[in-house]
């Protein structure tokens, strides 16, 4: 695949990520005040970044497990067709369990992996996402808690990438084709 030239915009800076990366970790915090030990559950690759930021700041005893799911590719666009690439290595039956996803699109990855999460019978199961893209949205599916609403445009940083480039940048930029 030939990439487009493009530029990336900044978005939203590093320091507004980082403090409210801190007030979701507080709200977290107090929702599963009573849990023995969460579960915080990592979709790879976006919030790779994101879940070692929160879990940092999070005031609980925590495990940490991953799943890689895509419905993209190295595309710009959701094939709408979501491939589980790995699966937890842990079980979460009965668990309190905390889905963390780098940004909600149209919804149907975040919404494959909750239904394939369900039939593990966590206790309780809530997700908090870095971004979300109400406008694009095409599955009922909602985060419990969000980082921050976008607008529709695509996205790069702070773990997020176009075709495996820009996941190092410490912001959210807009991604601005230029040919």
């Amino acid at each position: 695949m030939t990439q487009k030239p493009y530029t990336v915009d900044e978005l939203i800076s590093a320091k507004a990520i980082a403090a409210r990366v801190e007030a979701l970790a507080k709200e977290i915090s107090s929702h599963y005040a009573d849990t023995d030990k969460l579960v915080v559950v990592g979709l790879l690759r976006g919030s790779f970044i994101f879940i070692a930021d929160l879990v940092r700041e999070l005031d609980l005893p925590v495990e940490v497990d991953f799943m890689e799911a895509s419905s993209y590719g190295n595309s710009t666009e959701s094939s709408r067709e979501v491939r589980i690439l790995k699966d937890l290595r842990g079980e979460i039956a009965g668990r309190d369990v905390l889905v963390v996803e780098d940004i909600v699109d149209t919804g149907y990855t975040l919404k494959h992996v909750l239904e394939i999460l369900e039939t593990r019978h966590p206790r309780r199961m809530e997700v908090c996402a870095l971004l979300n893209k109400p406008s694009r949205r095409e599955t009922d599916v909602t985060a419990r808690w969000v980082g921050f609403d976008i607008p529709d445009k695509f996205v790069v940083g702070y773990g997020i990438d176009y075709a495996q480039r820009n996941r190092n940048l410490p912001h959210i930029g807009a991604v601005r084709f230029t040919g």
